[in-house]
């Protein structure tokens, strides 16, 4: 995210991953995604004719938990199905970017969901999972663009890889099995934190309630015992863990 407006990302294994490789030069991703957009032109060459309408659109691709974020140009090589173009911008790059058409913003993992078309797009934007600034019409030809269109990122990103197509598809693979794992043992040390927090407003919403009817039940009953079972309440909120 290269941006500090919006909620604080979840704690996931995307997000660590940012963390490190804060300090990390981009020159390798930049030459992945340059390949897998290149794989993609070549696989769906006619991605992005549903922008014919839109003058020369940019799209600011910002994943919420990554310190960086993507400049996507469906016309970047001219005419309206010129071959799109993506490219990596770090922390601060964008002084020296266009002005993207809109932005859209959220976890890296259901970006690339909503760009695949295996998650409902509006109940993210409902949500509030992904967000949109800027040309909220431009944001609606790219999801029309997008949806159907068959975009698998994975295939198209061995497809370009030839006879390393194999070996690669092995640590891809084996990639998101640690990732769904390590996803999974960070929601259950996330739950064993929060836990107890929980228990002490279940705790703390109950002695509440029982002074709300001891209050009702004082106003009629004499002042001095409803006094007392007041006092009592609050001795017993005091003591709740």
């Amino acid at each position: 995210m290269i941006r500090t407006t919006g909620p604080a990302p979840a704690l996931s294994p995307v997000l660590l991953a940012g963390l490190a490789m804060r300090p990390l030069p981009l020159a390798p991703l930049r030459r992945a995604v340059a390949l897998a957009m290149a794989a993609v032109n070549r696989r769906h060459p006619d991605l992005f004719e549903r922008l014919a309408g839109l003058e020369d659109p940019v799209f600011l691709i910002d994943p919420a938990d990554l310190p960086l974020a993507f400049l996507l140009r469906p016309r970047a090589g001219g005419g309206v199905a010129g071959g799109a173009a993506m490219e990596v911008v770090g922390e601060g790059g964008l002084a020296d970017a266009p002005p993207p058409t809109a932005t859209i913003r959220g976890p890296l993992l259901d970006l690339i969901d909503l760009l695949e078309g295996r998650i409902d797009g509006d109940a993210l934007f409902f949500n509030r999972v992904l967000t949109v600034e800027g040309d909220t019409e431009a944001v609606v030809a790219l999801r029309n663009a997008v949806d159907g269109a068959g975009i698998d990122l994975r295939a198209d990103l061995l497809a370009a890889l030839g006879p390393l197509a194999g070996p690669a598809g092995v640590l891809l693979d084996g990639g998101a099995r640690l990732l769904r794992r390590a996803g999974a043992d960070l929601e259950t040390l996330r739950a064993a934190l929060v836990a107890p927090l929980h228990r002490r407003q279940e705790a703390q919403a109950a002695t509440l309630r029982r002074l709300e009817e001891t209050v009702a039940a004082g106003s009629a009953s004499p002042p001095g015992r409803a006094r007392r079972r007041a006092a009592a309440v609050r001795n017993a909120g005091r003591d709740a863990p």
